[in-house]
């Protein structure tokens, strides 16, 4: 049953790539299943190995069962959440169709492509989609809903710890816990002018009757929108920054904004379309680019922050909250985040996953030291100067509790998280109709699923 979770949420996503009508021939619309009162068809299933293929994995008929294992799990949560009242509104599913659409349409190198490849237009194919989306997004909630209140005491980490044999436990390399102070340039009135009128400009020739998504496609730098003609697709508030969505909900369809600031520079937006708490906007995006002036106050600005640590006038995770600007973590006392590990909130970082100007800094550091300020370029490409404070170091060493009480609750949480959504599986599984064809009769995964008599 472990297998079915990651199923349930992953292989279900190749029905949402692509709807071939070749596939759903009559040949192949047979009832592979029956879960309840609900059925699953030998189209949906091929369909779906069809496109488990065109990602570039090799050909492995057993997939298949795979593919039926997460569409009974899924049929199963979906007819417990009718009981339990478990439901997700539409403005979920048209918001969640909108997030695959401009995934599929980047991988596909724009809307034209994607239609060509779909066969058909994205209008009729959201359609066929929605209620799939629908179905999954019940599914994953009701999934939520069983283990929501999970939680794992001192006590049973230590016995899952125990129940570990000895030579199986994990080695961990080296890892650190660090904290930053991060001072970006900020632009004065007269050095943001530049930028401003740049997007002013772009404003100006599409009220003058030039084609705002031409525009956008030659000179707005948000490069996954520009593709697009600057179409951000359908976006709830939440997903927005505050200025950006104060002013997309604000302008009625069709209308052309002012010019406005965020965070990432200058923006021109124009509606395309509202719907409810979601809107369809599309913007163009001018850059705002660090001046040497600029640069230079940010440099003074963290001599002065340093020269109060380094006379220990402060403490770091104090100076982070009230100087940094990283917004992810000076609210954090300043502490890093193992970015493959963001869901556990954990700061321990293996020292082979940090980035390598980082490294290079920390390695010949002291527990308790912190750096001079250095320049930096961070991923998204906006440069800023930098503190950074080795907070712990651990070396490579066998799991112990004492040391890795975190990680190890971690595990522990999700392997009881599992064993309760195996549980409730198997019990539901009992008191469910299921008939399984017999092409899938010799599915390892399946074994125990049917409960139909024959």
């Amino acid at each position: 049953m472990k297998k079915t979770l990651g199923i349930v949420t992953g292989l279900l996503f190749f029905t949402l790539v692509q709807v071939s009508a070749q596939t759903k021939s009559k040949s192949l619309d047979k009832v592979a299943a029956v879960v309840g009162s609900s059925i699953i068809l030998q189209s949906e299933i091929e369909m779906q190995y069809s496109q488990y293929l065109a990602q570039g994995n090799p050909a492995d008929p057993s997939i298949r069962c795979n593919i039926l294992q997460s569409q009974l799990s899924q049929k199963i949560l979906g007819q417990q959440a009718i009981i339990d009242s478990v439901t997700v509104t539409d403005d979920q599913v048209d918001s969640e169709i909108e997030r695959r659409l401009r995934a599929m349409t980047g991988r596909a190198g724009g809307q034209d492509r994607l239609e060509t490849f779909l066969g058909r237009s994205l209008i009729q194919y959201k359609d066929e989609i929605r209620p799939d989306i629908k179905e999954m997004l019940v599914a994953q909630k009701m999934q939520a809903k069983i283990t929501e209140n999970i939680a794992v005491t001192p006590l049973e980490i230590k016995r899952y710890f125990e129940a570990i044999p000895k030579d199986s436990l994990p080695f961990f390399n080296t890892e650190v816990e660090i904290a930053e102070i991060i001072a970006y340039p900020k632009l004065n009135k007269e050095e943001k002018e530049t930028f401003h009128d740049k997007a002013e400009v772009l404003r100006l020739r599409i009220k003058g009757g030039e084609d705002f998504a031409t525009l956008a496609s030659l000179y707005s730098q948000d490069q996954g929108s520009a593709r697009e003609g600057g179409d951000l697709g359908f976006m709830d508030r939440s997903s927005l920054v505050k200025e950006f969505a104060a002013t997309a909900f604000k302008l009625k369809q069709g209308e052309l904004s002012s010019v406005i600031e965020t965070e990432f520079g200058f923006h021109v937006l124009q509606v395309i379309e509202r719907r409810g708490e979601q809107v369809n906007v599309r913007h163009i995006l001018i850059k705002t680019e660090p001046t040497p002036a600029s640069l230079d106050r940010a440099k003074a600005h963290i001599d002065s922050i340093h020269t109060v640590l380094a006379d220990k006038k402060m403490d770091f995770g104090a100076a982070a909250s009230l100087y940094s600007d990283n917004n992810e973590t000076k609210y954090n006392g300043g502490m890093m985040l193992n970015a493959e590990n963001v869901q556990s909130r954990t700061t321990f970082i293996p020292t082979d996953k940090l980035d390598p100007q980082i490294f290079l800094t920390v390695d010949t550091m002291k527990v308790g030291s912190i750096s001079k300020p250095s320049l930096f370029t961070a991923a998204d490409g906006k440069k800023g100067y930098r503190i950074l404070s080795l907070k712990s170091k651990t070396g490579p060493h066998q799991a112990s509790l004492a040391q890795d009480f975190p990680k190890i609750k971690e595990v522990a949480f999700e392997d009881k998280n599992n064993r309760t959504i195996s549980e409730w599986f198997e019990k539901r599984r009992k008191i469910t109709y299921i008939k399984i064809d017999a092409e899938f009769q010799t599915c390892p995964e399946l074994a125990g699923w049917t409960t139909a008599k024959n």
